[in-house]
């Protein structure tokens, strides 16, 4: 029988196959004859089971079935990456004292749905939502201590050295450095009904259901939120710098607590924040997103959180990405506005910023994709900022490492920046393509 597979973009590919066919050779034969890696099939909306027959899942002769290309991650810790597609195995490389030897765990690391890292570690989420973790023991990469509790494991967040993942019933359960948050034995009878944990450099901040917030870990890195516990009240999101926190409330006004000068004291700006909806961080300033697109910034000055210079051409602000020390906002018409540290992205005066439709950032340098598939970017050059000839239909970058991945049209990837440990990025690019022609998604 004949089935058309179909990209969103209307590239399409008609294959002939058995009825007892399974999911996963039309996949094979579509990403083949697409020239595209890591589809996801769909069928009627609903996604396809790899090891399913073609019967099985109701696809017949002549049917049409949706192929969407899977988002390409990458994971970093100081000096370690790993690279992963939603379903699949993980390859890793870099320093291996910091997460980038995963050889003990590879056998388990089979249908890794998310990754998350703190300085020297890694902790991935498989499908069956069991946790594996590598790297450095005493920043979270040994977790045999709570691996009994980690079933049904829903979301993860990391400080530099620890971790906290909320499982299904939403408890928490933590491991690592007990300075940064690795212990909260302390706060279990609080931990519960938490729906979203978020993290400074040395302490995590719990939200809860009924809006309130259980925070833990080192108290200056905004561990301890005592002088503002009674502010802390319908708290809708939390957002981080390196070492303060920001939550926005349900009326929209903002409470911050932490270092002062990373964001913790946002008294000289409180009047502007109300009708507050997003709130994104370099490593030591805020930037708010209000609901009339508006921008309200605070923190360290040089490192985002003095915009005047930029403020008349903040309007109608859709989205905002952050390096270290600069931010990027994409406006409703698709151009770029730029403040910061100028030598990590905050000075975009040399490039041509319109129509961008994806912005991506590392630590010192941002990437934006442009309609029709042309990549920018700027900052700092060992960080990816250098000038880039190249057209892709997505990006994404290692920000800790320092390093930009894009996919191309024809299903190849490609890196440029930072190898994570300082050495030539043509071995980074080596690791990448042996990942795109190796990997595929387990049956």
């Amino acid at each position: 029988m004949k089935v058309e597979v179909a990209l969103p973009s209307g590239r399409n590919a008609s294959l002939s196959l058995a009825p007892e066919a399974q999911v996963s050779e039309l996949r094979d034969l579509a990403e083949a004859a697409l020239g595209r890696r890591f589809l996801q099939l769909a069928f009627r909306g609903e996604a396809l089971e790899l090891a399913k027959t073609l019967a099985q899942v109701g696809v017949g002769d002549g049917d049409t079935v949706d192929a969407i290309a899977q988002r390409v991650e990458l994971a970093t810790t100081g000096l370690a990456c790993a690279l992963y597609v939603k379903g699949t195995g993980v390859v890793t490389w870099g320093d291996p004292r910091y997460g980038a030897d995963s050889r003990p765990v590879q056998e388990q690391l089979r249908r890794v749905q998310r990754i998350q890292a703190s300085t020297q570690a890694f902790a991935a989420i498989l499908d069956d939502d069991s946790v594996v973790t590598w790297g450095s023991p005493e920043a979270g990469g040994d977790s045999r201590q709570v691996l009994e509790q980690l079933t049904q494991v829903r979301q993860i967040q990391a400080t530099s050295s620890a971790f906290a993942a909320i499982l299904l019933d939403a408890s928490v359960v933590t491991w690592g450095d007990p300075y940064y948050g690795g212990s909260s034995r302390h706060l279990q009878e609080q931990l519960v009904n938490v729906c979203q944990i978020q993290a400074t450099y040395c302490a995590f901040a719990a939200l809860r259901s009924d809006g309130s917030v259980v925070t833990w870990g080192d108290p200056g890195y905004g561990g301890d939120s005592w002088e503002v516990q009674a502010q802390l009240c319908q708290v809708r999101q939390i957002s981080a710098t390196q070492t303060a926190f920001a939550a926005i409330l349900h009326d929209g006004t903002v409470v911050t607590w932490g270092k002062s000068e990373s964001g913790g004291d946002s008294s000289q700006v409180r009047q502007q924040l109300t009708q507050v909806c997003a709130i994104h961080a370099t490593r030591t300033a805020f930037a708010a997103i209000r609901e009339n697109g508006t921008v309200v910034t605070w923190g360290h000055p040089q490192n985002g959180g003095d915009s005047e210079l930029v403020q008349d051409q903040l309007r109608l602000v859709q989205q905002i990405q952050a390096t270290d020390k600069a931010f990027a906002a994409i406006l409703a018409d698709a151009s770029v506005v730029t403040w910061g540290d100028a030598h990590l992205g905050g000075d975009s005066s040399h490039v041509q910023l319109a129509h961008v439709r994806q912005l991506v950032s590392t630590w010192g340098a941002f990437a934006a994709l442009l309609d029709g598939g042309h990549v920018v970017t700027w900052g700092r050059a060992d960080c990816g900022g250098a000038r880039c000839e190249l057209s892709a239909v997505e990006i994404t970058a290692a920000a800790a490492a320092g390093a930009f991945l894009a996919i191309l049209e024809n299903g190849d990837m490609v890196v440029w920046g930072k190898h994570p440990c300082g050495a030539d990025i043509r071995q980074m690019q080596e690791e990448v393509s042996r990942f795109a022609k190796t990997t595929q998604a387990p049956v």
